[in-house]
């Protein structure tokens, strides 16, 4: 089971009623995490985050640069402005501090989620994100 689907799920439930921050935590061990980080906010970028997503998940662990270059092609993608980003290390700050704040939060396990500050980790069933969800939402009078 992946998160991405179970959380696509989520959005489409919740729209306009809950708020999804990604957060990037690249594994220090995995050899091409950093780069796949980045190029999920590359894509982000061209509004293709989640295609991006997927096309990661399911091709792993082909995550080297030329991997993602054609992905970024198979996906529509300015692919000039892409690679630009990558080689660039455009988006190497916000993966940076992404990565900070998860250590000094102590977090460990990917995926984590917050739902109004309840930690949930790893991935989830949408029934079991769904319960939780739905007592925030009758906490908060919504």
């Amino acid at each position: 089971m992946a998160a991405g689907p179970v959380i696509k799920k989520v959005m489409d439930v919740y729209k306009g009623k809950v708020r999804l921050v990604i957060k990037n935590y690249p594994y220090r061990y995995r050899d091409y995490s950093q780069g796949a980080a980045e190029a999920s906010l590359a894509a982000k970028e061209q509004g293709k985050y989640w295609e991006m997503h997927d096309i990661m998940i399911k091709r792993s662990p082909k995550l080297d640069r030329a991997s993602l270059i054609g992905y970024a092609k198979e996906l529509g993608l300015d692919v000039k402005k892409f690679t630009e980003g990558l080689d660039t290390r455009k988006f190497k700050k916000v993966v940076d501090a992404d990565l900070k704040m998860a250590t000094d939060m102590d977090l460990y396990n990917t995926p984590t989620f917050y739902i109004n500050g309840r930690q949930v980790v790893g991935e989830r069933p949408f029934e079991y994100l769904k319960k939780i969800i739905d007592e925030e939402l009758k906490n908060s009078g919504r």
